[in-house]
Protein backbone atom coordinates (compact mmCIF):
# COMPACT_ATOMS: atom_id res chain seq x y z
CA UNK A 1 0.00 0.00 0.00
CA UNK A 2 2.72 2.46 0.88
CA UNK A 3 4.45 1.82 -2.19
CA UNK A 4 1.77 2.78 -4.29
CA UNK A 5 0.51 5.83 -2.47
CA UNK A 6 4.27 6.96 -3.29
CA UNK A 7 4.29 6.04 -6.95
CA UNK A 8 0.81 7.97 -7.27
CA UNK A 9 2.86 10.76 -5.50
CA UNK A 10 5.87 10.63 -7.82
CA UNK A 11 3.15 10.37 -10.97
CA UNK A 12 1.55 13.70 -9.80
CA UNK A 13 4.88 15.26 -8.93
CA UNK A 14 5.50 14.78 -12.64
CA UNK A 15 2.48 15.89 -13.54
CA UNK A 16 3.52 19.11 -11.25
CA UNK A 17 6.41 19.40 -12.82
CA UNK A 18 4.74 19.12 -16.93
CA UNK A 19 2.07 21.88 -16.12
CA UNK A 20 4.41 24.16 -14.29
CA UNK A 21 6.93 23.86 -17.16
CA UNK A 22 3.97 24.66 -19.71
CA UNK A 23 3.18 27.49 -17.49
CA UNK A 24 6.71 28.48 -17.58
CA UNK A 25 7.11 28.34 -21.12
CA UNK A 26 3.74 30.11 -22.32
CA UNK A 27 4.56 32.73 -19.85
CA UNK A 28 7.91 33.16 -21.05
CA UNK A 29 6.44 33.57 -24.87
CA UNK A 30 3.78 35.82 -23.58
CA UNK A 31 5.78 38.14 -21.53
CA UNK A 32 3.53 37.72 -18.48
CA UNK A 33 2.15 35.54 -16.02
CA UNK A 34 0.08 32.66 -17.14
CA UNK A 35 -1.26 29.97 -14.94
CA UNK A 36 -3.53 27.26 -16.54
CA UNK A 37 -6.47 26.74 -14.01
CA UNK A 38 -6.90 22.93 -13.49
CA UNK A 39 -10.57 22.92 -15.06
CA UNK A 40 -9.10 24.05 -18.60
CA UNK A 41 -6.04 21.66 -18.19
CA UNK A 42 -8.76 18.93 -17.47
CA UNK A 43 -10.75 20.03 -20.53
CA UNK A 44 -8.02 19.76 -22.69
CA UNK A 45 -7.29 16.59 -21.76
CA UNK A 46 -10.21 14.44 -21.03
CA UNK A 47 -13.62 16.37 -21.18
CA UNK A 48 -15.68 13.28 -20.80
CA UNK A 49 -14.01 12.44 -17.62
CA UNK A 50 -14.51 15.91 -16.15
CA UNK A 51 -18.13 15.63 -17.33
CA UNK A 52 -18.56 12.27 -15.36
CA UNK A 53 -16.69 13.61 -12.13
CA UNK A 54 -19.30 16.57 -12.54
CA UNK A 55 -22.47 14.21 -12.15
CA UNK A 56 -21.11 11.63 -10.01
CA UNK A 57 -20.23 14.36 -7.69
CA UNK A 58 -23.64 16.46 -8.15
CA UNK A 59 -25.63 13.03 -8.12
CA UNK A 60 -24.04 11.27 -5.01
CA UNK A 61 -23.05 14.38 -2.78
CA UNK A 62 -24.36 17.55 -3.54
CA UNK A 63 -24.84 19.80 -6.67
CA UNK A 64 -23.81 22.56 -4.27
CA UNK A 65 -20.73 21.01 -3.37
CA UNK A 66 -19.58 20.50 -6.89
CA UNK A 67 -20.31 24.62 -7.37
CA UNK A 68 -18.45 25.24 -4.39
CA UNK A 69 -15.82 23.12 -3.43
CA UNK A 70 -14.50 21.99 -7.15
CA UNK A 71 -15.96 25.02 -8.62
CA UNK A 72 -13.09 26.67 -6.73
CA UNK A 73 -10.43 24.04 -6.97
CA UNK A 74 -11.35 24.07 -10.54
CA UNK A 75 -9.75 27.61 -10.84
CA UNK A 76 -6.67 27.03 -9.27
CA UNK A 77 -3.60 26.55 -11.29
CA UNK A 78 -2.99 22.95 -12.13
CA UNK A 79 0.96 22.67 -10.98
CA UNK A 80 -0.21 23.69 -7.45
CA UNK A 81 -3.18 21.11 -7.36
CA UNK A 82 -0.71 18.39 -8.26
CA UNK A 83 1.99 19.78 -5.71
CA UNK A 84 -0.40 19.65 -2.73
CA UNK A 85 -2.00 16.10 -4.30
CA UNK A 86 1.72 14.81 -4.39
CA UNK A 87 3.14 15.86 -0.77
CA UNK A 88 -0.60 14.69 0.70
CA UNK A 89 -0.12 11.12 -0.94
CA UNK A 90 3.96 11.43 -0.13
CA UNK A 91 2.79 12.18 3.55
CA UNK A 92 0.49 9.57 3.94
CA UNK A 93 2.47 6.41 2.70
CA UNK A 94 5.68 7.78 4.77
CA UNK A 95 7.15 5.36 6.82
CA UNK A 96 8.69 7.02 10.28
CA UNK A 97 12.66 5.79 10.93
CA UNK A 98 12.82 3.71 14.24
CA UNK A 99 13.25 6.07 16.98
CA UNK A 100 16.06 3.44 18.37
CA UNK A 101 18.11 3.82 15.39
CA UNK A 102 18.99 1.87 12.56
CA UNK A 103 20.66 -1.52 14.19
CA UNK A 104 17.95 -2.22 17.24
CA UNK A 105 16.06 -5.50 17.08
Amino acid sequence: MRFLLRLTSLVALAAAVIAGTIDSIQSVAASAVVMTPMGDAWQDLSPSSLSALQASVSYYVHPRFYAFVFGWLMLQPAFAIFLVIALLLWMIGYKKPPVAGRFTA
